[in-house]
């Protein structure tokens, strides 16, 4: 495999124990390091936003055709809100409300992810399936810590029983040396000696970012946990955002005939920034005019 293959963020999916457990692990390195880029996020914040994203992208993989989700953190903690957006192609975007949070390391000398989301809250999940109505599913915050979290979910939302791996190795100038995660879903027909088997592997596996930065492969990662897994297909993950100049502009003569001619009197220009990958989109008065125009016709 070339250094370039290596870097690039990718998923795997696979079976293990003939069928009765299904396996996904990612890495999303170039993912998590480009929204801290985009939203200049402080070390505590890339890495609550990271497991996010990593847990979202694995979550898309789920998912089929057009299918997508929306993934939402609510905690008591200073990060306020961390939203993200994933698809079945891999395509993952997401921003939290205030990426400037920074704090003291916790007992195991490791990021204060739990302090920065808080502990009393909720996480959100919900699904695009193409129905009349979307699948909305919550579950309470129970450690803050976000894996523990998404286990809960699946247990008690999709009846899953599952083990997620999440994490996030940040370098001493703030930029991402590793991020990734595993699920592993366990299946009817598991015996209660092959699911202990499962849970003392997971509960003697190392940190998910240590072996990512031994150089180990996604496929090496998930045979730490089942040593028979199949590996069944592979796709990208990335960075996308679904904003554009469009969209904006739709956005502003939304707002209607009054708030634009506000905008026009009161400042002759407008900057519109997407939450969700920190691009500014530019207004001066001319183009402002016209969108007042779109917005007064019939």
């Amino acid at each position: 495999m070339t250094q370039e293959q290596q870097q690039k963020d990718y998923l795997i999916r696979g079976t293990a124990f003939g069928g009765k457990v299904r396996a996904f692990a990612v890495r999303t390195t170039q993912l998590v390091d480009e929204l801290r880029r985009r939203h200049n996020t402080y070390p505590t914040a890339t890495a609550a936003l990271g497991r996010t994203v990593t847990a979202a992208a694995m979550m898309g993989a789920m998912l089929k055709g057009e299918e997508k989700l929306t993934v939402q953190v609510k905690g008591d903690g200073p990060l306020g809100q961390i939203v993200v957006d994933a698809n079945a192609h891999g395509e993952v975007r997401g921003y939290v409300t205030n990426p400037d949070v920074h704090l003291p390391s916790n007992a195991q000398g490791k990021l204060d992810v739990a302090g920065a989301v808080g502990t009393d809250g909720f996480i959100h999940i919900t699904k695009d399936l193409g129905l009349k109505e979307p699948y909305r599913g919550s579950i309470p915050i129970i450690s803050g810590e976000l894996a523990e979290d998404f286990t809960y979910y699946f247990a008690k939302s999709e009846q899953t029983p599952s083990a997620v791996g999440l994490g996030v190795l940040v370098n001493t100038d703030n930029s991402v040396i590793e991020a990734g995660g595993f699920i592993i879903q366990l299946l009817p027909g598991l015996s209660d000696e092959e699911i202990t088997k499962i849970e003392n592997a997971v509960g003697m596996l190392p940190p998910v970012t240590a072996l990512l930065d031994q150089g180990l492969e996604l496929d090496e990662l998930l045979r730490w946990i089942v040593d028979d897994v199949q590996v069944m297909d592979q796709m990208d993950i990335v960075f996308r955002c679904k904003c554009s100049r469009e969209r904006v502009e739709q956005t502003l003569v939304s707002l209607g005939k009054d708030e634009l001619e506000q905008l026009i009197a009161e400042d002759g220009q407008a900057e519109v920034i997407c939450h969700f990958c920190n691009e500014p989109y530019q207004f001066g008065r001319e183009e402002l005019v016209t969108l007042l125009e779109r917005a007064i016709q019939p």
